[in-house]
């Protein structure tokens, strides 16, 4: 099988920033096997200087040297000074090994996992074992692929297989450990969760990268109510310029890996869009609102001068309806029309507080009135130019009588 050089040589980079001390092996496959001719590299960040290596635990030889070709089977490790000692690579001599390979695996990754045979000789009927359980089996096929990976494919393998006459039982390798690290978190979406009508609003779909593929092409693509509002794109954010009522719902946004192999979502955000109503301490914007039947419609009211807690009470056409900061009108009918108006109360010290925010004057139009409307638009268009016809006719009529006078 041929091997990916290029992530090998991506993956010994990114590894230094998590252990000063690295040894490299060479074809990069672990467990290494020894009928490869296996070459291991010790490198550091520091300075060059004596390399000490290590077998099996113990101190097996020091020279200048930092690489060499394993003639032996076991466990190395290599010291650089000032830098510490390397994880450990095992190089095998068994009968049957499970590989994989030698790099750092992440999600969306293509892997592959290889049963072989000592010196590369035959093996058949081979099966591959995920824990306890069997994930694949072959009568000629060698290999497992767990591309694209991801998270669940983390643990333990093995892979069995016979390594003699059809009768002979079969040899099951040695245990090999997957580990998928995360490519990014799962996002989180964040944001105003009450917005005021007119306002701009701005999203955030956050999210960690792995910092051992921390420049991973990573696109965002946000929703609302399930339905896209906008992406794919490279930012993490998403403005809104003007908020309207409409803009109430439920928001969420997914990180994609490029090609699409790694999707995570960020739980729901409930954004509610506000016409604002504010105390006296604060002037209204706007006045008046006009809304269509059936849109959603939630007033808030706020207070910016006083002390907690303030209780707050809604007055619609002078008469109490609720209370609380918000009152959620729901999809709104004509009945809703009126005057609407807050009172906050701080019932802090003897005499407390009382003050009445400015009156808001609420319109809800039918499809009826803006067809009426619009038809006696059309009319008063008639009118006028109907009007304007005969003032021309009466003036151009008037011009002719004076100028057959003026003939005579």
């Amino acid at each position: 099988m041929a091997r990916d050089t290029g992530m090998a040589g991506k993956v010994a980079l990114l590894l230094w920033g998590a252990q000063t001390t690295q040894l490299l092996v060479e074809p990069p496959w672990r467990p290494a096997v020894l009928w490869d001719r296996v070459t291991l590299t010790c490198q550091s960040s520091k300075t060059a200087g004596v390399t000490t290596w290590y077998k099996d635990g113990g101190r097996w030889w020091q020279e200048k040297q930092d690489h060499f070709t394993v003639t032996e089977s076991g466990t190395y490790e290599c010291d650089r000074p000032g830098s510490g000692r390397s994880p450990p690579v095992t190089v095998s001599n068994a009968r049957l090994v499970l590989q994989m390979p030698a790099w750092e695996l992440l999600e969306g990754d293509t892997v592959t996992l290889r049963c072989r045979r000592w010196e590369n000789m035959s093996v058949t009927g081979v099966r591959f074992y995920h824990g306890d359980k069997e994930v694949g089996r072959s009568l000629n096929g060698t290999e497992l692929s767990l591309s694209p990976l991801q998270l669940h494919h983390s643990g333990r393998y093995r892979c069995g297989g016979r390594v003699g006459s059809k009768v002979a039982p079969s040899a099951l390798s040695a245990p090999v450990t997957v580990t998928v690290h995360e490519l990014f978190t799962v996002p989180v979406l964040e944001g105003p969760p009450e917005p005021t009508v007119g306002s701009p609003l701005t999203l955030s779909c956050l999210s960690t990268p792995s910092p051992l593929r921390p420049r991973a092409s990573l696109l965002h693509v946000f929703y609302r109510d399930g339905q896209v509002l906008g992406g794919p794109q490279v930012s993490p954010q998403l403005l809104v310029p003007a908020v309207g009522v409409s803009h109430s719902g439920n928001y969420s946004c997914e990180m994609r890996s490029e090609g699409g192999a790694v999707r995570k979502s960020s739980a729901r955000l409930h954004v509610t869009a506000c016409l604002p109503v504010s105390n006296a301490t604060i002037t209204l914007s706007p006045l008046s609102h006009q809304v269509r039947a059936g849109d959603p419609v939630t007033l808030c009211c706020s207070v910016q001068v006083g002390s907690a807690p303030v209780t707050f009470t809604w007055l619609h056409n002078g008469q109490e309806v609720a209370r609380g900061p918000l009152l959620e009108l729901g999809a709104v009918d004509v009945g809703h029309s009126g005057i609407y108006q807050c009172m906050a109360t701080n019932e802090l010290g003897q005499d407390g507080h009382q003050a009445l925010s400015p009156v808001l004057a609420l319109e809800v139009t039918t499809q009826e009135q803006g067809t009426a409307l619009a038809a006696g638009l059309s009319g008063s268009l008639l009118f006028l130019v109907l009007l304007l016809a005969v003032i021309g006719g009466c003036h151009q009529w008037h011009c002719q009588a004076l100028r057959k006078q003026q003939e005579r």
